[in-house]
């Protein structure tokens, strides 16, 4: 299985070696988690990580989830995530993170999302946080 990160924005600077790495190391070990339901990241071949404006998620966001607004990141099953640079730029500003700190987390979240789990729920977006949470630190200790 492979997962590639593709830079496809121009508005904000992001550093695409870097990501691509912790996108490697994060697939790993979100593949080494138990999958939720009956999909899981193993059945991919392939996983494109693709980093949009917040005019193209938009578009992406009222075309497939009929809400024209910018969100993070969007996943599709058959191993797609979009993310938004221009969001996690604002984000990092209202959290006091970094972008590169967005990014990873946005990345994650899509392989959870890969991996069979859901954010529907109160429930189950706290047990994603969790999984995040401890997939980005277990990348951080390196």
């Amino acid at each position: 299985m492979a997962i590639a990160v593709f830079n496809r924005q121009r508005g904000v600077r992001v550093n695409v070696a870097p990501l691509q790495s912790f996108a490697e190391s994060a697939l790993k070990i979100c593949l080494e988690t138990p999958r939720q339901g009956s999909e899981g990241l193993a059945t991919l071949r392939q996983i494109d990580v693709v980093i949009v404006s917040d005019r193209r998620i938009a578009e992406i966001h009222r075309r497939y989830l009929n809400d024209g607004t910018p969100t993070d990141v969007i996943t599709f099953q058959h191993g797609e995530i979009v993310v938004s640079a221009q969001t996690a730029k604002r984000q990092a500003r209202n959290f006091g993170t970094t972008l590169e700190d967005e990014l990873r987390l946005y990345l994650v979240h899509g392989l959870l999302h890969l991996h069979g789990y859901n954010d529907k729920t109160r429930k189950d977006a706290a047990e994603m946080r969790r999984l995040q949470d401890r997939v980005v630190a277990k990348l951080d200790d390196r």
